[in-house]
């Protein structure tokens, strides 16, 4: 019972087409000739009826020349008998069938030479009947051009649907290439922050490790042989996150030489927005204490990027940070009244490098609406398996 309803769908053309024929048969061979003589001859009558509806099944295989040739083939008619096409209603019926199958085709081109068969048609068959008005040379062809209209308007707005959806497709496929790009720039972004932070604290290990090594007596050969070893492994180490960097840094340029900026400098960053014209007012809960590199530099780019969009994007005329320092966590908000979750700071690039630095240190990001309008950034970064 499941299948029968997208076959009925499917087929009802079909099922009305061989209604209707069968419908102007039986009209033209035992009924309706009764009542209206002259009547034509049922020999030739009913297979040329049938003759005339029958093409509307094969128009899956022939879009336009099936419906055409009901009116090629009913004009021709008309003219050995005026009257076999226009005495069975139902013959009209595939008239319109046909006009509206000519209208909805998708070439605009055949669509519209389909309109001249159907006009051109309806005068031959109308002129060819014996009773016919002056009147009906005239609106007889416009109802069958107005079911080719329907049809036309149909087609072209099943048109437009189909191309915004292909225009849709492509675009989210254009916005998720582009996410693509923005998390792999990032990402090296990233990177190259946590060179900075790493390669300053194994530096300064290997600084430690060769003066322990220099102060031992020549008596501690083997603990200066360890620590030879060790001070090797770390300058090593350093050489290769420098090659390593150089693999992925997008420009080819030279090494940064300006130190990764921390919250230490987020009062030079407020005073910098401040003077771009965004009053920004700074909140800070909980005892503030010093953060892991990483964390340091990430929460500084968060907060960079929340005022950014409040500036360029949201038409804000006043911002709000607020730090909580928590011994697990740090979390982070930046809230403005501009003009809320709008394409720029919604769903914009810089938001999804916010997301890697927050997925980096196991934290969570949420980006909402206040009550009021505005739009409010949130982040939370986990310390507890970063703190020394």
């Amino acid at each position: 019972m499941e299948r029968l309803g997208p076959l009925g769908r499917r087929f009802a053309l079909d099922i009305l087409s061989v209604i209707v024929a069968v419908e102007s048969a039986v009209e033209l061979a035992v009924g309706h000739h009764l009542r209206h003589p002259p009547h034509p001859d049922p020999w030739f009558a009913v297979p040329t009826i049938a003759l005339v509806v029958l093409p509307l099944l094969a128009r899956r295989r022939f879009p336009f020349s099936a419906p055409a040739a009901v009116w090629l083939v009913a004009a021709a008619a008309s003219f050995v008998d005026g009257l076999l096409v226009v005495m069975p209603a139902s013959a009209v019926i595939a008239g319109m069938i046909a006009a509206f199958l000519l209208g909805n085709l998708g070439d605009s081109l055949r669509a519209q030479f389909g309109l001249a068969i159907v006009t051109c048609g309806a005068v031959i068959v109308t002129d060819n009947n014996p009773g016919h008005a002056r009147s009906d040379l005239i609106f007889t062809p416009l109802l069958f051009a107005i079911v080719w209209g329907a049809g036309f308007a149909l087609q072209q707005r099943a048109q437009h649907a189909e191309a915004a959806e292909q225009r849709a497709v492509r675009a989210e496929g254009e916005r998720e290439g582009a996410a693509c790009l923005a998390t792999a720039q990032e990402r090296v972004r990233i990177a190259r922050e946590l060179h900075d932070t790493i390669a300053h604290a194994v530096s300064v290990m290997v600084l430690q490790v060769g003066a322990v090594r220099h102060g031992l007596p020549a008596a501690h050969s083997e603990h200066k042989n360890a620590l030879w070893d060790v001070e090797q492994t770390g300058r090593t180490a350093l050489m290769d996150m420098r090659h390593l960097l150089d693999a992925i840094r997008e420009d080819r340029g030279g090494v940064e030489l300006a130190p990764q900026p921390g919250l230490d400098r987020l009062d030079r960053l407020l005073e910098d927005v401040e003077r771009a014209g965004l009053p920004v007012r700074l909140r800070i809960a909980g005892d503030r204490f010093p953060l892991p590199g990483g964390v340091d530099i990430s929460a500084y780019r968060i907060v960079q990027e929340g005022l950014t969009n409040a500036l360029k994007h949201a038409n804000a005329t006043q911002a709000e940070v607020s730090l909580h320092y928590a011994p697990d966590q740090l979390s982070i908000e930046v809230r403005d009244d501009g003009r809320g979750c709008a394409p720029g700071n919604g769903s914009g690039h810089g938001l999804v490098g916010i997301r890697e630095r927050v997925r980096l240190y196991e934290g969570e990001m949420a980006t909402s609406t206040p009550e009021g309008g505005g739009f409010l950034l949130q982040a939370r970064l986990v310390l507890t398996r970063h703190l020394p």
